[in-house]
């Protein structure tokens, strides 16, 4: 790739990191919210739904939107390209097929957000939909309980590389990223936690041939909220939410890309070797 299209894919990058960082900015704040007063935490959709009724929220969800599908193209350019050096091997091969459904997947939210500033409908639980229409497909139980194992897999990934510090090996080494480090951290583990609790729902809809039982980010919130100390569990996870959505903003300011980046930029990993 010639050098302009290195700078250009650095900034399809960034805008699409930004659009997740924002999208979870605003839902680490709800669920603050929904901890400190007697309101019902709101799931991603319901979430940017509310930004919609907000000064300049139209313009900020279509702003979301086109950042959601330059996150869709820099995954799968990154895994078709392999520029971040995942390699042929099957281990790479797994990562880089995993970076382009990621993509897609963030690409239908970025449409589904675009159908929201347009006057589209946030009513309903958007994860009951989905199965819904996936047990009335042949064998329609058995691709939810493998959509929830996949979902279980991303948990159990995010919070390993938090806890273990994985991402650190993709982020250059500054004063900031330094500062920041344990609420990444954080952020990663706590958000690998809530994927892992709708992972379950979801398995247990397949399991019962139940799509009622299938919930999305808002019943994982809800759920979290019954547990005994739920408000002070919901303040957490709320400032875990916000933690994640630190550590998509940092990947969009420093964020290294080994076919990109050179190979003198310095991480935080190769720091902590060091």
């Amino acid at each position: 790739m010639a050098d302009k299209s290195h700078e250009g894919l650095k900034w399809i990058m960034r805008a699409g990191y930004g659009a997740r960082g924002a999208i979870y900015v605003l839902l680490g704040a709800l669920t603050l919210l929904a901890a400190l007063k007697s309101v019902e935490a709101e799931g991603t959709k319901d979430a940017l739904a509310s930004l919609r009724d907000e000064p300049m929220g139209v313009a900020a969800l279509w702003a979301i939107g086109f950042g959601l599908l330059a996150y869709m193209v820099w995954r799968i350019v990154a895994g078709v390209a392999d520029v971040e050096d995942h390699g042929t091997d099957g281990k790479g091969l797994v990562a880089r097929a995993g970076q382009i459904t990621t993509g897609v997947i963030h690409g239908g939210i970025g449409i589904s957000v675009f159908g929201l500033a347009m006057g589209g409908s946030s009513g309903g639980d958007s994860a009951q939909d989905w199965t819904q229409k996936l047990m009335a497909m042949p064998m329609g139980r058995y691709l939810v309980a493998a959509g929830a194992l996949v979902l279980l897999g991303a948990g159990i990934y995010y919070a390993y590389k938090g806890w273990s510090g994985k991402y650190k090996e993709h982020l250059r080494d500054a004063a900031l990223t330094r500062k920041l480090d344990p609420v990444l951290t954080a952020g990663l583990v706590i958000y690998g936690l809530l994927l892992a609790v709708v992972a379950f729902s979801l398995g247990i809809a397949a399991l019962r041939a139940d799509p009622s039982q299938a919930g999305g980010l808002g019943q994982a919130l809800h759920t979290i909220r019954t547990m005994p100390f739920g408000r002070v569990l919901l303040g957490i996870t709320g400032l875990g939410l916000l933690g994640f959505a630190l550590y998509n903003l940092v990947e969009a300011a420093f964020r290294v890309i080994p076919r990109i980046s050179g190979p003198n930029v310095k991480t935080l990993a190769a720091r902590a070797m060091s």
